[in-house]
């Protein structure tokens, strides 16, 4: 059975209707290892009981395990906690809207996909710039180095770098690298691409990767401060609009079930 198949199986058996689910991680930039696990994300829908009721439902669902042979990591959440993430500057719920490794989707999925393009804004910047001080952080704290960390670094700032001056997002590094050309990029890919999840990156120049980390830092600051993207994120209205439809709708599903027995 192929991966997708098997993933898919992961999607129907959610206890919640799903408005989408991606998949996001390694796969998504484009260095997945050998033994890379599948990082399925998605949104969705609790029952209109669970958010009316003093009993809350499960605003986000976690599972991870070996599934069918394949090793999975899932993580979805209820639409009104997802939407309000998308308010914030959260690069990491547009990515997982965005991606283009899609798994199940909806109309409402690509509805949401217009409305994400409004909550856009400059201040994502400080979402990519975060990230990547973090996984620094954990690549010059071992020894050896890993290879993993390191690419997530340049895959975080390109990706920021990118949204600032196209107002799109873009998470696979192969692709980024086409525009930026860092000569350097496709051989870490190459290394992780045919080594295992944990492998360590031998001999690595230190000096010349910490150059390139606060060029590149310093080059996504410059962006945000350039971009025309607006300060504001548009898309309050409509992603309420959409939550409203998508509940009641959920209700009149309800209702048809519940007078059928």
């Amino acid at each position: 059975m192929m991966a997708n198949e098997k993933l898919l199986r992961q999607v129907k058996s959610h206890p919640y209707p799903l408005v989408f689910a991606t998949i996001s991680g390694a796969h998504l930039y484009g260095f997945p290892s050998p033994d890379s696990d599948f990082d399925l994300r998605g949104v969705h829908l609790l029952p209109l009981k669970a958010v009316v009721g003093l009993d809350a439902g499960r605003e986000t669902v976690e599972k991870s395990g070996v599934e069918d042979g394949i090793e999975i990591d899932l993580v979805t959440h209820d639409a009104k906690k997802f939407f309000s993430l998308l308010l914030k500057k959260n690069g990491y719920v547009l990515e997982q809207v965005f991606s283009p490794l899609v798994v199940h989707s909806t109309p409402e999925h690509e509805e949401l996909k217009q409305i994400a393009t409004t909550c856009i804004t400059r201040h994502h910047a400080h979402h990519y710039l975060g990230f990547a001080a973090t996984q620094w952080k954990l690549f010059q704290k071992e020894c050896p180095p890993r290879v993993k960390p390191l690419l997530y670094v340049y895959r975080v700032l390109l990706t920021g770098i990118h949204l600032m001056e196209t107002g799109k997002i873009e998470a696979n590094l192969r692709h980024l690298n086409e525009s930026v050309r860092l000569p350097f990029i496709d051989d870490l890919i190459e290394w992780k691409l045919a080594a295992p999840e944990k492998s360590q990156l031998p001999q690595a120049d230190l000096e010349f990767h910490e150059s390139e980390y606060y060029r590149l830092m310093a080059e996504l600051e410059s962006a945000s401060a350039k971009s025309h993207l607006p300060e504001v994120s548009g898309g309050k209205d409509a992603l309420n609009d959409l939550l409203i439809r998508l509940r009641l709708t959920d209700r009149r599903s309800s209702e048809v079930i519940e007078n059928s027995r």
